[in-house]
C-alpha cells in the first residue's frame, strides 16, 4: 500500500479554481466517507486551507485510486475532470511524503514560513481519526511531518523571514490606510474560527483602538471578544446580520467565515458607507474566506480597499530569505530520509519475524520427529540435541536476516523482503499476522521500534537483534 497525493493549490489553480474545490469543515466528512467507499482507498486525510485543498489517500493502485480521487473531487467541485487535471498535482509514494514535509515545513505556503499550516495539518490528521479514516500509514507520515515542521521552525529563520497570511494582509491594510497604519483604528473580525483568532492576535499587537467581532454563533464571538479584552484592547460582539454596523464603525476589516457564499454584500457595503459618522474615512477590508467573503463588486467603491487571496498570491513580501528556504530545505531532505528508512525497516520485519517463526516450527516438528524415533534418549541428551539444533539455525539465519535489514534501508528494499519471502514460501497471511500497528506503541519512525517489536513477538530473534545492534546493522 502507497500514498497517493492528489492536490490543488495557489500554485496551481487560480482562486476561482479554489473556490470551488475548497473543502469546508461540513464537506470533509462526506467526501472522506465517499473515498473510503472505493475500493482501491483505504484511508484518507483531507488538508483544506484557505489556499489548497490536498487528500492524501493510502492505495492499493496508482492509475484505479487516482481516477477514484480525480471523480469524486470532480463531483465535489462541480468541474469536469479534463479541467481539474489542469490545476492538479499528483505525488505518489515518497514524493507524496516529500510534499506533505515540505508543506508542514511553510515552503509551500502562500507566505513562505507561516507556522498556521502546522495547525491546519493537525486538525486535518484529527478528523481523519476521528472518523476512523486513518490508519497506521498516514498516523505515521502525518507525525512525522508535524515533527518535521517544528524542527524546521525552530532550527531555521523561515518563521522569521515569512509571515502568515493574516499579517501580510493586516500590512497592506496599513499601508493603505497611511499615517500611524493600524494604531488606535477601529478592526471589525467576521468569522471566530482560527484565521480569526489570529486576526485578533495581529490587531492586538499592531496596537488597535478597538475590534468589532461579528460571528454566526455568539459564543464563539465572545470567547474571541474577551481575548481581545485580556490583551488590553476595547472589544464588543454584534449580531452577525448587522455586518453593515460593524462595517460602519471600521476602519479596516478582515473576513474569515469559510462560508459558501458572499458573506458581505455591495448592500451591506453601501449601507456601512452610508451609515451616519462614518464620513470620507476609507475601509480596508482583508478578504481571507476560501471561497471569498466579499462580493467581487465591492472592491469598486470608492473609499473601499479589498485584499483578498488573489492579490496576496502575487505579494513579494510572501518570500522568506533564500537561506532560511535553503536551510529548512535541508532539514526536510534528512528527515524524508531517515523516515523512508524506518518505512522500509517496518515493511522488512515482519517479512524476517514470519521466517524466525517459520523455522521454530520446522525445528519444533524435527524434534519431535526425533523423540518418537529415539525414545531411549535421556532428558538431559534430548535438551543438549535441542540446543544444538536451534543454534545451527539460528546461525544460519542471521547472515539472511540481518543483511536483508540492511538492504531494506536502500531504495528498492522492499524487492529483498519479496524475495526472502519466495524462497522460504512465507505466505502473505504469515507475513501480515505479525505486521501489527506502531500507533498505540510509541514513535513509528524509530528504527529499533521496528526490531524491537520483532524480539517481543519472537524470542528467537532476541541474538540475531543483539548481535546485529553491536555491528550496528540494526
Amino acid at each position: 500500500m502507497s500514498v497517493l497525493l492528489v492536490g490543488i493549490s495557489h500554485r496551481s489553480a487560480p482562486v476561482p479554481v479554489l473556490e470551488k474545490v475548497a473543502v469546508t469543515d461540513t464537506d470533509r466528512p462526506k467526501l472522506t466517507d465517499k473515498m473510503l467507499a472505493s475500493e482501491r482507498i483505504s484511508e484518507v486525510m483531507i488538508v483544506s486551507t484557505c489556499n489548497r485543498v490536498e487528500i492524501y489517500a493510502v492505495v492499493d493502485a496508482f492509475h484505479g485510486a487516482l481516477a477514484a480521487v480525480s471523480d469524486l473531487l470532480a463531483e465535489h467541485s462541480g468541474l469536469p475532470v479534463t479541467e481539474l487535471h489542469k490545476h492538479a498535482y499528483v505525488r505518489y509514494s515518497e514524493a507524496a511524503a516529500e510534499h506533505l514535509f515540505s508543506v508542514a515545513s511553510g515552503l509551500d505556503s502562500m507566505v513562505v514560513g507561516e507556522q498556521q499550516i502546522l495547525g491546519q495539518i493537525r486538525t486535518a490528521y484529527a478528523a481523519a481519526d476521528a472518523q476512523q479514516a486513518a490508519g497506521r500509514t498516514l498516523h505515521e507520515l502525518a507525525q512525522q511531518a508535524l515533527r518535521v515542521g517544528k524542527r524546521v521552525h525552530s532550527e531555521t529563520g523561515i518563521d522569521a523571514a515569512g509571515a502568515s497570511v493574516v499579517s501580510v494582509a493586516l500590512d497592506k491594510a496599513a499601508n493603505y490606510l497611511g499615517g500611524d497604519g493600524l494604531r488606535g483604528r477601529t478592526a471589525a473580525v467576521v468569522g471566530a474560527g482560527a484565521m480569526g483568532g489570529l486576526a485578533v492576535a495581529h490587531l492586538t499587537r499592531a496596537g488597535v483602538g478597538s475590534i468589532v467581532v461579528a460571528n454566526r454563533t455568539r459564543d464563539r464571538a465572545e470567547r474571541l471578544a474577551e481575548t481581545a479584552r485580556a490583551a488590553g484592547v476595547e472589544a464588543d460582539v454584534v449580531a452577525f446580520d448587522d455586518l453593515a454596523g460593524a462595517l460602519a464603525r471600521a476602519d479596516v476589516a478582515v473576513t474569515c467565515t469559510g462560508a459558501v457564499g458572499a458573506v458581505v454584500t455591495l448592500a451591506d457595503a453601501h449601507r456601512a458607507l452610508a451609515q451616519p459618522g462614518r464620513g470620507e474615512r476609507p475601509l480596508a477590508i482583508c478578504d481571507l474566506g476560501l471561497p471569498r467573503d466579499v462580493e467581487p463588486a465591492v472592491s469598486g467603491l470608492p473609499g473601499v480597499q479589498v485584499f483578498d487571496m488573489e492579490s496576496l498570491q502575487r505579494d513579494p513580501s510572501a518570500g522568506a530569505a533564500a537561506s532560511d528556504a535553503d536551510a529548512a530545505r535541508a532539514i526536510v531532505a534528512a528527515e524524508l530520509a531517515q523516515y523512508l528508512t524506518a518505512q522500509r525497516l517496518a515493511e522488512v520485519t515482519p517479512t524476517v519475524t514470519a521466517l524466525r517463526q517459520r523455522a521454530a516450527e520446522v525445528v519444533e516438528a524435527e524434534l519431535m520427529r526425533l523423540e518418537s524415533r529415539l525414545p531411549e534418549l535421556d532428558h538431559g541428551e534430548r535438551d543438549e540435541v535441542a540446543r544444538t539444533v536451534r543454534r545451527v539455525v539460528d546461525k544460519l539465519l542471521h547472515a539472511p536476516t540481518v543483511r536483508v535489514k540492511q538492504l531494506a534501508s536502500t531504495p528498492g528494499g522492499d524487492q529483498y523482503a519479496e524475495a526472502l519471502r519466495e524462497l522460504f514460501e512465507l505466505s502473505p497471511g504469515s507475513v501480515e499476522a505479525v505486521a501489527t500497528p506502531t500507533k498505540e506503541l510509541g514513535s513509528p519512525t524509530d528504527p529499533s521500534l521496528a526490531a524491537d517489536l520483532s524480539a517481543a513477538l519472537d524470542p528467537a530473534v532476541t541474538t540475531e537483534l543483539q548481535a546485529s545492534r553491536k555491528d550496528g546493522t540494526a
